[in-house]
């Protein structure tokens, strides 16, 4: 049983199908909490889909309640935010390997791309991450007035922009490049530089100061 084997060998012994099995608990009257989460895990694909469920998806799980559901949820939010979390001093970014190193795992399995900055203090450690928009980006979407209000209220001496490309592809296009010059323009009216833009894929990414945009 998953839980005896925790006990005996370890949480990092087991499969994602025990882990599943011990948060879910208990099985249905016709299968094995064992066979329950075999059952979630292919209905999602594997665990990278699973992590993305929402609470409504979980529920239409036959054998899934809300409250089978919410626990889920919470133990795969925990750890998100674990393994996001670095403890002790500031964060600092001194590279692109540095940004991505970051935020990879979080956003590279992005179904939307989600356009994020990370604002630096003088010493170029991290005082805060933010998520701005989300959507197919264009000059339109991304405004520079709420990229930089954040940098303001936050004192940032500079930040860094980056965006996922859900195909898994990081090459720059058009409107990335626009965007790009658009927000280093901006910056340097406010005396808040614009580091980089890196363009998050699958395992890879794209620094746009590395391709000469950002000069």
């Amino acid at each position: 049983m998953p839980r005896e084997r925790l006990v005996q060998e370890g949480a990092d012994h087991l499969s994602n199908q025990e882990l599943l099995a011990i948060l879910l608990r208990t099985g249905t009257t016709s299968e094995t909490v064992l066979q329950l989460a075999y059952r979630l895990l292919s209905e999602f694909e594997g665990i990278m889909m699973l992590k993305e469920a929402s609470l409504e998806e979980l529920q239409a799980i036959k054998g899934i309640g809300q409250v089978k559901a919410i626990e889920l949820l919470a133990a795969l939010e925990l750890g998100k935010r674990i393994h996001t979390t670095h403890q002790g001093e500031r964060y600092a970014i001194k590279t692109p390997e540095d940004v991505t190193d970051y935020v990879m795992e979080e956003m590279r399995f992005l179904t939307q791309e989600h356009f994020v900055a990370i604002y630096l203090n003088t010493k170029n450690q991290v005082l805060h991450k933010k998520t701005l928009f989300i959507g197919s980006l264009n000059a339109s979407i991304v405004h520079p007035r709420e990229v930089f209000k954040e940098a303001l209220r936050r004192s940032a001496a500079s930040i860094v922009c980056l965006h996922n490309h859900p195909s898994g592809d990081p090459s720059p296009s058009k409107e990335d490049r626009e965007v790009t010059k658009r927000l280093v323009e901006c910056g340097k009216v406010l005396g808040v530089e614009v580091l980089d833009h890196i363009i998050i894929g699958d395992q890879r990414y794209t620094s746009l100061r590395e391709h000469g945009i950002i000069p």
